[in-house]
């Protein structure tokens, strides 16, 4: 992997050192120009779980991914960088089924003197800086405001601030795991009629101002003062919106996949 790829692919400049405002920029910058995406799933192209398939995907042709290829690359560049990192195994809340298996998401805790920050840019819409592991206390971001709590069995519990009361987003162990023991939900998440991914085409990148979101049946741009919503009518649809506002072909990473591609269905 060619590290020095990887910044230019997130516009990052200055100075590589495993210090907390190196990651704080790290994360914005990744966050800014990496798409949270789950177009390969809904054209028939196997996600696995191996890093320089992974690379050529999000840095040569400038895709995106889900969160075990984003946050997957990004462990390997931090610790390329010299950070103390781990992988780190959560469990996504939902509010009608609650949190999701082990294994369900994955993210990063970075420790940097000392102290321990959660890192994730992999999971839509979240935090654009790494947080401080620390209970209780209210932690501002530009995206939000954000605490952690203690919840049963030994997990960490983050959670977002909304309307002054906290909405859960996931929970975690602070216990290092491997990359591959994500293969399973990875797999999962990409053939199950029971997993979102599975239910509509998604591509989503935040802006400095807001967000602007792709899915099979509507584009939506989001700023501070205005959202705005467009229907999408059909493929043909969908397929230009990619292209005119995440400047990516279907048919090129179609083609580049030949011979790999599957034929899915995620019948109820």
């Amino acid at each position: 992997m060619d590290f020095r790829a990887y910044l230019k692919r997130i516009n990052f400049k200055g100075e590589i050192s495993p210090t907390l405002k190196v990651l704080q920029k790290l994360q914005k910058s990744h966050l800014l120009k990496v798409p949270f995406e789950n177009l390969d799933i809904h054209y028939g192209i196997p996600i696995e779980l191996n890093l320089d398939k992974i690379y050529d995907k999000i840095v040569l042709k400038k895709r995106g991914g889900f969160c075990y290829e984003l946050n997957g690359l990004f462990y390997e560049l931090l610790s390329w960088i010299g950070f103390n990192v781990k992988r780190i195994s959560a469990r996504v809340y939902d509010k009608e089924k609650g949190y999701g298996q082990e294994y369900d998401h994955m993210a990063m805790i970075v420790n940097i003197d000392g102290t321990n920050y959660l890192t994730d840019v992999g999971f839509g819409e979240f935090t654009f800086a790494p947080l401080k592991l620390e209970l209780e206390k209210i932690q501002e971001d530009e995206r939000g405001s954000f605490v952690f709590d203690q919840y049963d069995e030994g997990y960490f519990r983050v959670n977002k601030i909304e309307n002054d009361e906290w909405a859960p987003e996931y929970i975690f162990k602070n216990i290092p795991r491997s990359f591959q023991d994500f293969s399973s939900m990875c797999l999962f998440h990409q053939t199950s009629p029971k997993s979102h991914f599975t239910q509509k085409k998604l591509i989503t990148l935040p802006t400095i101002e807001g967000r602007i979101t792709l899915t099979s049946q509507q584009l939506k741009k989001s700023s501070i003062q205005t959202i705005r919503e467009i229907k999408v009518k059909d493929d043909t649809e969908f397929e230009s919106a990619l292209k005119d506002y995440f400047h990516l072909d279907a048919t090129s990473f179609l083609k580049n996949n030949k011979g790999q591609i599957q034929s899915r269905t995620f019948s109820k």
